[in-house]
């Protein structure tokens, strides 16, 4: 990997001073090696369908030799395991999730690497490179060791395009492990069971590429920030598996208790609990549409100043494919910080806080980069500010439509103080959603003034929470009574 274009004139000579040399014949016999690998590369492979279907058979068996021993007598009881362990297929799925995430990460790290003039290190530095932007896309902060001043610098801002691929890959995982093999005789593990292997493998290899990455150049934190690797598996994977299974939400149905009670009522649980879900997830849907849009027209109003950011970063056409897909990445981060900047909170850049209203604070001097270059310079003023205000309304007028269909979709549809709180329920947790995006969004970008980047979490999931319980409830209400007369 090549160095950022503001170090490069301390450690070598430019591309234009030395020529750039043909590569060797080891970078050619790892590029064609590259090459067949990928090629070659196929999703049964990936996901380990096979290995799935082959750990699936043998678990039965194992199941089936148990049970034939538990029935044998009271002496093989004694011998029979007191707690049955996470299913080998759930481990492996887990495991080739991770793997398969590693993977496609990898290539786009080699083919940089392969195609640089002047190559940082040699084959295993880029992967530990790859194993390092792996970690930083669960949420895990990095620490550069090498910079110009020789103190490390911190780096804690995913990019949530990033972060995609993983989750994808996980949530597969854990829906194909929910589903069993494709052999019918074969019943399907619990969910619990499958949530329990999935995690447990992808986090086993985890912690190896957190231990690989520990002798590179970009070195994960061992803080508190490396349980956003654990968060992150365990949500996902709960929600392959429920997406995998029936039986949560029959569990959901049977669950008792004065909280489930209170939030849900006492019948059809299940069905109110995935209409909750689907209201906030078209909700925050909404919001992040909306984050993108302005986020968008930014940039467009201040095309100079990103343009010749690009130009300065970008050097020769390697750099500036690079530069590319860094902006790509970024895009959803840049999306959440306009949609914190549309809510009122804002987001923080070092000792200064940016809002509609005005900027409390002296900017430090940012660095050159054509997301950076789209940040307003002051207050938009009163009016404006108050017409950002759209892009959280028209969330909570579509969290309040998804609860209402719901309502009338029901067999017996649900009383109107029933509905109102499903709606409240599912703002809440549209808050908390982008509450967590938020806190992968920002973070530090180096020491001193770059040590705070991007919105506040907990500022950003009230302000989420107040904007749109206001229009939701309404919306909820009206939107239902308009569908049961009809």
């Amino acid at each position: 990997m090549s160095p950022p274009p503001g170090e490069a004139s301390s450690h070598r000579p430019s591309s234009a001073a030395a020529p750039a040399h043909p590569p060797s014949a080891s970078r050619r016999f790892l590029a064609g090696l590259l090459l067949r690998f990928v090629l070659r590369l196929r999703l049964r492979l990936l996901l380990g369908r096979a290995l799935l279907d082959t750990a699936a058979r043998g678990a039965a068996g194992v199941r089936a030799a148990v049970e034939r021993a538990r029935a044998a007598g009271p002496a093989a009881r004694l011998r029979a395991p007191a707690a049955a362990l996470p299913p080998l297929p759930a481990l492996v799925a887990g495991a080739a999730a991770a793997g398969a995430g590693l993977v496609l990460l990898a290539v786009p790290v080699l083919v940089l690497w392969m195609s640089a003039p002047y190559p940082d290190g040699g084959p295993g530095g880029a992967l530990r490179t790859t194993a390092a932007l792996w970690l930083l896309a669960h949420g895990v902060e990095l620490t550069r060791t090498e910079t110009l001043s020789g103190v490390p610098a911190p780096m804690g801002v995913t990019p949530l395009l990033l972060t995609a691929l993983p989750a994808l890959l996980l949530h597969r995982a854990g829906r194909s492990a929910a589903e069993g093999g494709h052999d019918g005789d074969v019943p399907p593990p619990r969910p619990t069971e499958a949530w329990t292997g999935v995690t447990a493998g992808y986090l086993a290899a985890g912690l190896f590429a957190a231990l690989y990455a520990s002798g590179g150049e970009y070195r994960p934190g061992w803080g508190w920030s490396t349980l956003s690797l654990p968060a992150l598996t365990a949500v996902v994977a709960a929600c392959g598996v429920w997406a995998g299974c029936d039986r949560p939400r029959r569990a959901v149905d049977r669950r008792g208790g004065r909280l489930p009670d209170l939030l849900l009522g006492r019948a059809d649980r299940g069905r109110r609990l995935t209409t909750v879900c689907r209201a906030a997830g078209e909700g925050a849907a909404v919001l992040a549409a909306g984050g993108t849009v302005l986020a968008v027209v930014a940039l467009a109003l201040r095309a100079g100043e990103a343009g010749e950011a690009f130009g300065r970063l970008a050097g020769g056409w390697l750099g500036g494919v690079t530069l590319l897909l860094l902006c790509l990445a970024l895009l959803p981060n840049a999306a959440v910080w306009a949609c914190a900047y549309a809510l009122g909170p804002g987001f923080t850049l070092g000792p200064a806080v940016v809002t509609p209203l005005d900027v409390q604070g002296v900017v430090p001097s940012l660095p050159v980069f054509p997301w950076l270059a789209a940040v307003p310079a002051g207050g938009l003023g009163t009016a404006p500010a108050w017409g950002l205000a759209a892009v959280p309304v028209l969330a909570g007028v579509a969290i309040g439509a998804r609860v209402a269909r719901g309502t009338a979709a029901a067999r017996v549809p649900w009383p109107w103080l029933r509905t109102a709180v499903l709606a409240v329920l599912a703002c809440l947790l549209c808050a908390t959603a982008l509450a967590a995006l938020t806190a992968f969004a920002s973070g530090p970008l180096g020491t001193g003034a770059l040590a705070a980047f991007g919105p506040l979490w907990w500022r950003t999931g009230l302000a989420t929470a107040a904007w749109t319980v206001l229009p939701a409830v309404p919306a909820a209400l009206l939107t239902r009574w308009d569908l049961l007369r009809r």
